[in-house]
């Protein structure tokens, strides 16, 4: 069986080709992973930042060094998986399957009536494909099933899965041509269970909330809640912050997707209705008139019209299309409504805004935490930081750290007079990121501004209130009040960040790393999470033991590597007081974190120190 000891992610582009990631791959080696993890590396637009953009799925990117240069990366490499896009393609001449007529109507999810078709989300350049149909996903997983039957990768990561018409389909139609390792792009919500897929996991974003959340200090909630009301005037709970957003993006951007739906059932309230689920979808299988107890849950929960419900619980038969197409239109409005709009919105702590957390869920105890570690698949992957996610988990610990001192944080917060929730949310971003250069807060600034869509939007960019935002950001970089500050929280931070790398690193599941962060790594949303890493530097760090991020993730994979049936073995909660994360794995191995501001306690005898709070017997 292949031990996935840890997954190392690489963003491929323009600045990083399959070459230059097969010169990595001794240092990487050394670090001690078992996996690169390969951003898509099919064929995608010329000039493509991150992949996800492709035109020809038959053939691998001649952009990054074509198919040779992948198959000389993979036969260097420990081991590799590599990210998959089945659910949409460009929409452009560049790609045969779209510039041929016929081959559009075949491949692509086009509507007969009008021309339009199914979009990734609100992007109307990228198309969905029919990956449902037999014919079309032979044509479009030829080339990566085989580099799988020919050990070329070990597995892949499905992007999107929430996108297709069937996903327990596809994914059985991928085990069933011999893919045993899949991991799937799955945005759980607190709660939310995973369905029985014959998949390893998902990518791992309720853990990275999970693990945000235990650091998070629930005593400093009213002070933290009471200030964010004072600055911005917000009152209102999270979850009416995003139910008003959901509505909004189902009525404005999503309204080609319910016009198509109200042509299949003319049903009253079919915009309150896709914004009603507190999850991303249901998955009703009308074809084989599937419907999960989750399903009727999640339903009856969303609180729909009466003969609504009996549709997508299939009880009035003759409506399979509109089923399935409402089923994959309510995960893009929860994502554009929820990450891409009501993250941007409410700002009481952006350490809780990241995709699939609550930010109303402020902190989680350590019982909910364990009982969480224990319901985890053994493959499942553990990440901190992604390409998608807003922050790193360095910026994210930073702001969790708030928390610990909250009333010298509301001192600051009246020191500066700030006044606005545009302006509370710019000074946490200066402070979790600082050191933070002037061009890249801009970035974030109009990013930001432009995703909520109050202030600004892309639609209809204000650029006088863009700019004065952007002037209050430049403001505090130069202000000494907030240097002062980032010094008092700096150390409080990286011992949250350390805290959360050893979760990640020894928790049942598969530590997954995103290129760089291995070193200390201030990013924000993407593009800015996507800048080029400093190799060198990184090499350098790793020779000479001086990082203390980096020792940590040298030794606690060396422990892995060296005890592979303890982190295969048991998890057992151990009782070290309240302020302390300690569990063992296998009996063999004991892992103890301070959650607070507290000194690091004594494992007691008979265990030998790998790295602070790291132990073997």
């Amino acid at each position: 069986m292949t031990d996935f000891r840890a997954l190392y992610r690489l963003q491929l582009g323009p600045g990083l080709s399959f070459a230059d990631a097969r010169r990595l791959v001794p240092y990487l080696r050394e670090l001690g992973v078992s996996h690169l993890y390969l951003s898509p590396s099919l064929q995608a637009r010329p000039g493509s930042a991150h992949g996800y953009d492709v035109v020809d799925p038959t053939r691998v990117s001649e952009d990054l060094g074509g198919e040779e240069e992948l198959r000389a990366l993979c036969r260097e490499a420990p081991g590799v998986v590599l990210d998959v896009v089945p659910n949409h393609m460009l929409a452009d001449e560049a790609n045969p399957f779209w510039a041929d007529e016929e081959l559009r109507a075949r491949f692509f999810d086009v509507d007969p009536e009008t021309g339009a078709h199914r979009r990734f989300f609100t992007v109307d350049e990228l198309a969905g494909v029919k990956v449902e149909d037999p014919e079309v996903f032979e044509a479009t997983h030829r080339k990566v099933l085989q580099l799988a039957r020919e050990g070329v990768i070990d597995g892949v990561r499905v992007d999107h899965p929430d996108g297709l018409a069937n996903p327990r389909k596809y994914l059985e139609r991928l085990r069933a041509e011999g893919l045993e390792h899949v991991w799937v792009e799955k945005i759980l919500e607190p709660g939310e269970k995973l369905r029985d897929w014959p998949v390893e996991g998902t990518t791992g974003y309720e853990f990275l909330n999970d693990v945000a959340g235990l650091f998070v200090d629930p005593a400093a909630e009213e002070v933290l809640t009471s200030l964010y009301r004072e600055v911005s005037g917000e009152s209102r709970p999270f979850a009416e912050v995003a139910a008003e957003a959901k509505l909004e993006q189902a009525r404005s951007d999503f309204r080609p997707e319910v016009e198509r739906l109200r042509g299949l059932l003319n049903e009253p309230g079919l915009e309150e209705a896709l914004a009603s689920f507190r999850v991303y979808r249901t998955y009703v299988e009308p074809e084989r008139g599937r419907v999960e107890e989750a399903d009727r849950e999640e339903v009856e929960r969303a609180g729909l019209g009466e003969r609504l419900a009996r549709v997508l619980l299939l009880e009035e038969a003759g409506h399979e299309e509109f089923v399935t197409r409402f089923q994959q239109t309510t995960g893009a409005v929860m994502a554009k409504g929820v990450e891409d709009t009501a993250f941007y919105r409410y700002n009481r702590l952006l350490a809780l805004n990241d995709v699939g957390g609550d930010p109303g869920r402020f902190g989680l105890s350590l019982d909910e935490f364990h009982a969480a570690q224990a319901r985890r698949p053994p493959n499942g992957l553990l990440t901190t930081f992604t390409h998608d996610s807003k922050r790193s988990g360095d910026v994210r610990a930073r702001l969790a750290a708030l928390t610990w001192i909250p009333d010298e944080w509301a001192t600051l917060v009246a020191r500066l007079g700030v006044e606005g929730d545009d302006e509370y949310h710019v000074l946490q971003t200066v402070v979790g990121a600082w050191p933070l250069e002037p061009e890249r807060l801009d970035a974030y600034v109009e990013k930001a501004l432009r995703e909520g869509k109050r202030t600004s939007s892309w639609a209809e960019p204000d650029e006088r209130a863009e700019r004065r935002v952007r002037d209050y950001g430049r403001s505090l970089l130069e202000h000494p009040e907030v240097e002062r500050f980032v010094e008092r929280v700096r150390p409080l931070g990286r011992r949250i960040a350390l805290g959360q790398l050893l979760l990640k690193l020894t928790s049942p599941g598969v530590p997954d790393l995103y290129q760089g962060d291995e070193l200390e790594v201030l990013a924000l949303v993407d593009p800015d999470n996507r800048r080029p890493v400093d190799w060198e530097r990184s090499r350098r760090a790793l020779g000479d033991g001086s990082d203390p991020k980096l020792v940590l993730t040298r030794r606690a994979l060396e422990l892995r590597a060296r005890r592979p049936g303890a982190f295969a073995g048991g998890y057992e909660p151990l009782e070290l007081g309240p302020d302390v994360c300690a569990f063992t794995r296998g009996g063999e191995v004991l892992i103890v974190v301070p959650l607070r501001d507290v000194e690091l306690p004594d494992p007691g005898p008979g265990w030998r120190e790998v790295a602070p709070g790291l132990y073997e017997r």
